[in-house]
């Protein structure tokens, strides 16, 4: 039983590379919270943050970059060649981590709640988990993965890979083994009969009506997709971005590891579709499509409300919109939705900022508002 009263806890683990967020997301479009406890280690790490100079003051200022914060890539190269390093960092990290996951838990709305950590076993944080699931892929599958999606060279990726413990030892503690080794489809089918045998508690599927609103050519509504949808999904994509190389319903279904859907519908034809991520209590918007047939002022701010309402569902602090050119002209109405131009550099904190970098795609323009006051793991 869990420490939270009224709440299932799934705690959500796995070694580098295996797919775990994918995992996490997925149980996301179930309909559970996801914090990820990895995220928020980083976040105790920002300058001024409760991790900061107990951090510097063990391994020194060579882990500074220029402009004062922790480089986590030269942090990283010494705890990963160095298992007392290792230990040392995680007995300031973890316990802040666990204030913070702790904070989350309690504000979520949601009656399932997914823990995400690599070091969910090690940390303690699984014997306060109602079940533990575990994420496995094959070395080979957790190298191609760094080095695609990381960069990292093959030398680092295996570094990174063997400083962990054998896989087979979190499987073997575990309540559920996802293998996460073939296509989204096939572990999205895992995932789903995973969830069915252990989930006991009522969860809503956020995948009915959201809501309808008054338009000038009729009643338009909207949704909130899922996989089940990916085929009109990628149909409204090949329509309204034409896009270099058609995207097929099994990219649609890649992509919900990743984001979340909402669809636009009026006269019972889709004619608007909003894919966004929420990581690091952040909201990342990158794609936003709209039927021409539909004024603009009517269809933008129903979708864009309903994508900040589950952000905030989320506990997002801050969301990130990415325009193209053309649709960043409308400045007026993205100022009445509560929105400014801005840029990655000008968000003043850090994670806001690497979201930006991360998230932002070239020749995009980028609009930020403010979703909470509140910060977890705020500076000091």
């Amino acid at each position: 039983m869990s420490k939270w009263p009224g709440k299932t806890i799934i705690g959500l683990t796995g070694n580098i590379g295996t797919g775990k967020s994918v995992v996490r997301k997925m149980l996301e479009h179930l309909g559970a919270y996801g914090g990820d406890a990895d995220t928020l280690s980083h976040r105790a790490m920002a300058r001024g943050a409760p991790a900061y100079a107990a951090i510097v003051q063990l391994f020194g200022q060579f882990i500074l970059s220029s402009n004062g914060e922790i480089d986590r890539a030269r942090l990283g190269k010494i705890v990963f060649g160095d298992p007392e390093a290792l230990v040392a960092l995680e007995r300031i990290v973890h316990p802040l981590v666990d204030q913070a996951v702790d904070l989350l838990v309690r504000r979520a709305p949601q009656p399932v709640v997914v823990i995400e950590a690599i070091k969910l076993i090690e940390s303690g944080l699984a014997k306060k988990c109602d079940s533990l699931w575990v994420v496995y892929s094959p070395m080979e599958i957790q190298l191609a993965r760094l080095m695609q999606n990381r960069k990292l060279t093959e030398a680092d990726a295996r570094q990174r890979i063997t400083s962990q413990p054998p896989q087979e030892k979190k499987v073997s503690q575990a309540q559920v083994v996802i293998r996460n080794v073939g296509t989204f489809q096939e572990t999205w089918q895992q995932v789903v009969s995973a969830w069915q045998k252990t989930v006991k508690v009522t969860v809503a599927e956020p995948t009915t009506l959201v809501t309808r609103v008054a338009a000038s050519k009729g009643e338009i509504s909207i949704l909130r997709g899922k996989p089940r949808h990916s085929q009109e999904i990628a149909n409204l994509m090949n329509r309204l971005k034409k896009p270099a190389f058609v995207i097929t319903q099994e990219d649609v279904m890649g992509m919900f590891g990743e984001k979340a859907f909402l669809l636009l519908q009026a006269s019972d034809n889709f004619l608007g579709v909003v894919g966004w991520q929420v990581e690091n209590l952040i909201a990342r918007t990158t794609d936003i499509l709209i039927d021409p047939y539909l004024k603009l002022e009517d269809a933008l701010p129903p979708l864009i409300q309903e994508m900040e309402q589950a952000s905030r569902v989320l506990q997002c602090e801050a969301s990130l919109v990415f325009l193209s050119p053309e649709m960043a002209k409308n400045e007026p109405l993205w100022r009445a939705l509560g929105y400014e131009r801005r840029t990655p550099a000008s968000l003043g904190v850090l994670a806001w900022q690497e979201a930006a970098q991360e998230s932002m795609p070239p020749e995009a323009v980028m609009f930020f508002k403010q979703l909470r006051v509140d910060r977890v793991l705020r500076p000091i």
